[in-house]
């Protein structure tokens, strides 16, 4: 389950730091892990925890040169096999639409400063 949260936060974390900004301080890291992540083909370490933290609990382990994207999203977004465009392309989005929340975060921090006098 972490690994589920970890990827939604790096997917949807922007959005909340729309709401609490200091929640970017923890989340423009993860966004670019989770693009390199994408863009150089790596596995994220994630994977090979959960990996262990399965064998260790006597759980099923699925294909090790796979990761988690590829084995539990990709089936469910596309029936076809994970190409190294299509990585390419989610980092890419990724990337897109965190650098809009972030221009919307600043955009809002810039307003509350100038409505302050600042």
């Amino acid at each position: 389950m972490l690994h589920v949260f970890f990827v939604l936060f790096v997917v949807l974390g922007g959005f909340l730091a729309l709401w609490r900004s200091a929640v970017a301080w923890f989340h423009i890291p993860a966004v670019l892990w989770g693009a390199a992540i994408e863009f150089f083909g790596w596995i994220c370490p994630l994977t090979h925890l959960e990996f262990m933290l399965r064998q260790r609990g006597g759980g099923a382990v699925y294909d090790q040169r796979t990761g988690f994207i590829e084995h539990y999203i990709v089936p469910i977004l596309y029936p076809a096999a994970l190409t190294r465009k299509m990585k390419v392309c989610f980092g890419m989005t990724l990337l897109m639409v965190n650098i809009a929340v972030y221009l919307i975060l600043w955009q809002k921090i810039k307003q509350a400063g100038s409505s302050r006098g600042e």
